[in-house]
């Protein structure tokens, strides 16, 4: 069974706790660490001969176009994270569209390659706006990987199926949803998907859940982002829970990727979706 690997290619300063400490129009003031975290993630995966998707910002794309050449030339999937990391459900239709149209060309105008792939800001494609599906399609993405169903203050779809499905859309064209990976436990959904929930989980906590979806005959989803395996990152005053998701455990991210890489095996989320049996 072949998992899905996916990276989030986002700067530190880029994640949402930050939007009201430092916010998109300080970006260009802060110290960059994307480029050397980046590299560091390239060489993890080229050892285990392992291919991943990298969801890329926009914005990094302009900035750091070596990079999005160098995922390009590792074999890797490009895919898109949006340009400014703004949440969907505080934009509008027409700003949603700019936003992703944005990233969409500066990524293709550096790789040459058709992006396909769509993951939300914080995954924030929820109940209310679910049509952003439409969006991306009528914009020629294929897939999208946002969905999260869990209970969360800032996302999620509880009610949402828990593996890879097909979306319906006005247009009736095809466009898949890979919701990020949970392990059903005492009737609820548990997060193990990566991230902040890789980090505070005990490994053979994700470890088993991962073996009980592929136990199932379904593909899991990782994610992670590179600013999350530098142990030591630039520290900014955040409120308690906001500092809890962001700086606890990352002296452990890289093992656990390590592990992972170890224990089970991964593809793009594009190679994962087209192996998929689809009811």
């Amino acid at each position: 069974m072949k998992n899905a690997l996916s990276i989030d290619v986002e700067d530190w300063f880029q994640a949402s706790e930050f939007d009201e400490v430092i916010g998109y129009k300080n970006w260009d003031k802060c110290e960059s660490r994307v480029e050397a975290n980046l590299l560091h993630i390239l060489k993890l995966l080229n050892v285990k001969r392992t291919k991943a998707t990298f969801f890329v910002l926009g914005w990094i794309a302009e900035r750091f176009p070596e990079l999005v050449l160098k995922i390009k030339e590792e074999g890797h999937e490009i895919a898109t994270h949006g340009y400014a990391h703004r949440l969907i459900y505080k934009q509008s239709k027409e700003e949603f569209r700019e936003d992703v149209t944005r990233a969409m060309e500066a990524i293709e105008k550096v790789s040459g390659v058709k992006v396909r792939g769509y993951r939300a800001p914080s995954f924030s494609i929820t109940v209310d706006t679910f049509w952003a599906w439409d969006i991306l399609s009528e914009l020629g993405f294929e897939y999208d990987s946002s969905v999260f169903p869990i209970l969360h203050d800032r996302y999620g779809v509880p009610t949402a199926p828990r593996f890879p499905y097909r979306v319906k859309l006005e247009s009736g064209k095809r466009f898949f949803e890979f919701p990020l990976s949970t392990y059903r436990l005492w009737g609820r959904n548990m997060p193990i998907a990566g991230g902040g929930y890789l980090r505070i989980y005990p490994y053979w906590f994700v470890k088993k859940g991962i073996r009980k979806i592929n136990s199932e005959g379904k593909p899991a989803i990782i994610y992670f982002h590179p600013w999350e395996i530098d142990p030591t990152p630039p520290k900014v005053e955040l409120k308690f829970l906001s500092k809890f998701r962001t700086y606890t455990n990352l002296d452990v991210t890289e093992i656990k990727i390590k592990k992972l890489l170890r224990d089970f095996e991964f593809a793009p989320v594009e190679e994962v979706l087209r192996n998929t049996n689809f009811p």
